[in-house]
């Protein structure tokens, strides 16, 4: 199983593409295609049917996937590349930047 550095509520900055620059918080992780949802960025439009829960249908305005090596955890408002550190039984995350 791969283990990412970063984790659903986390802030992020896009660090390449189109959406360069951008910050948002992780709503989702998708383990197995190594992507992320990051709110507010990479919108897409999607045209829906009309349906029971949106009776009127038309254009939704939706979050599409990044990739997770495009994206830095955001940390006191700096974008830091992100390691761990064990102390005995507990692991933390550290920033190589800052070291917090």
């Amino acid at each position: 199983m791969k283990k990412f550095k970063i984790k659903s509520g986390d802030t992020v900055k896009v660090i390449a593409g189109d959406h360069k620059g951008s910050e948002g918080k992780v709503l989702q992780i998708i383990k197995d295609k190594d992507r992320v949802l990051v709110e507010g960025v990479n919108l897409v439009s999607k045209h829906t049917k009309p349906s029971a829960q949106n009776p009127q249908g038309g254009i939704v305005k939706k979050e599409a996937s990044l990739h997770i090596s495009n994206v830095l955890l955001v940390e006191d408002g700096v974008a830091v590349r992100v390691g761990y550190k064990v102390d005995g039984d507990t692991k933390t995350r550290v920033s190589k930047k800052t070291k917090k």
